[in-house]
């Protein structure tokens, strides 16, 4: 696993020991990163269920203004930490220990986030809550968005029921990514 792209193009990243977390491929990751585009650039990116860090890490390469990383696993955190000093992006990130639904209340106050990315574990419905959350406490920005990689089974039919729309999606063998904006 590396950085793709940007100022920090090529550094190698250390995964989390274990088999708790699914890295994104560095393949996938270049695809949903081109994806975003200029989007990136000098915007607040969140990293929610972070592991590595390594989809923060390479918005920060890419010219975000700073990244907020939410993880609770203590290995991946310790993971995430040395990650960004590696790369010495540290300057630029926020790392929060715990769970994600209790830290994104925290975020209430903070200025909203430009783009969310969210990797949740599989069928366990955590992104219909994590979404309600982050719509009620105003974390995403009007201009801004989400995306969810989520296993191809997922259903997203409780976005009707949401002041969200989903604006594309994108397919992969194993599972996809699903960009979804504030209506």
């Amino acid at each position: 696993m590396r950085v793709i792209a940007g100022s920090k193009k090529r550094l190698q990243l250390q995964t989390v020991p274990g088999m708790n977390t699914r890295p994104t491929t560095d393949r996938i990751k270049e695809t949903l990163f081109n994806m975003m585009g200029n989007d990136v650039c000098d915007c607040r990116f969140l990293d929610l269920f972070a592991g590595s860090g390594q989809m923060g890490i390479e918005a920060l390469s890419r010219g975000a203004d700073c990244a907020c990383f939410i993880e609770k696993d203590k290995k991946a955190l310790d993971c995430i930490r040395h990650n960004l000093e590696h790369t010495q992006l540290a300057e630029n990130a926020v790392v929060m220990a715990g769970d994600v639904l209790m830290c994104l209340r925290g975020l209430k106050e903070q200025k909203a986030f430009d783009i969310i990315f969210m990797d949740p574990p599989y069928h366990l419905g955590t992104e219909q809550q994590v979404l309600e959350v982050i719509c009620d406490n105003h974390i995403l920005s009007r201009e801004g968005y989400l995306i969810v990689e989520a296993a191809l089974d997922t259903d997203f039919s409780f976005i009707e029921q949401m002041p969200y729309e989903i604006i594309k999606e994108k397919i992969y063998k194993t599972n996809k990514h699903v960009f979804i904006a504030l209506q």
